[in-house]
């Protein structure tokens, strides 16, 4: 059964990886690099302060880090206990025709993806965080935050970094990890800083009531 998934696993990412020109390498190496988006990271942690008001907003912020780190050093343990190589360091794979423009330079171990579990947490965290704020859903966020993870993520596979396997494990345990540290920050935040009563509705219920709020004030 796992030489199947094995077998099924190098097949799905060789035949995504497959789908590469000199212009889609570009794009794919454009949305692999790290640095580019702290611009972007910086850009949402000042509208978090600003939709949320500076504790709320710091509170979220700490979150988002607190998130990113944990995915990060979790991820980076697995690796190195399960030992699972890259596809660029796999035999069958080079064989295969795996394309690998950024070349070989990286860590021989890729189960689970950084990338993915990075990403995906910090998208759904930040989702929540944002949704403390009830006078907006933040609909188009979510849904270009998930566009962005996707792509990144993707963007592993045309490296020849990961199996689609890694990124889709990656993916789920960033989504749940982010999931975990949202809802626990926003119970922190409705208990010790807007101070009132916590329930399950209040945790994770609709939190759009922008005539609730305008009532309050």
């Amino acid at each position: 059964m796992l030489d199947r998934l094995i077998n099924l696993d190098r097949a799905v990412t060789l035949a995504i990886n497959g789908l590469n020109t000199p212009l889609t390498d570009q794009f794919w190496m454009f949305f692999t690099e790290k640095t580019i988006w702290f611009p972007a990271y910086a850009f949402i942690a000042v509208m978090l302060v600003y939709r949320l008001g500076w504790k709320r907003g710091l509170a979220v912020i700490a979150s988002l880090i607190l998130t990113v780190v944990l995915c990060d050093q979790i991820s980076y343990h697995i690796k190195n206990g399960v030992e699972r190589l890259r596809p660029v360091f796999d035999a069958y794979m080079l064989e295969g025709g795996l394309h690998y423009p950024e070349g070989r330079e990286t860590s021989f171990y890729g189960f689970f993806s950084g990338h993915a579990s990075n990403s995906f947490s910090f998208i759904a965290c930040s989702l929540i965080g944002f949704r403390n704020d009830r006078t907006h859903r933040y609909n188009a966020y979510c849904t270009w935050g998930y566009i962005w993870a996707v792509l990144v993520s993707l963007s592993r596979v045309m490296m020849g970094r990961h199996f689609m396997g890694d990124i889709l494990v990656g993916a789920l345990f960033g989504l749940a990890m982010g999931a975990l540290i949202g809802y626990l920050t926003r119970f922190i935040i409705q208990k010790w800083i807007e101070r009132r009563p916590v329930s399950k509705a209040s945790l994770f219920g609709p939190q759009y009531a922008p005539e609730a709020v305008t009532g309050q004030e």
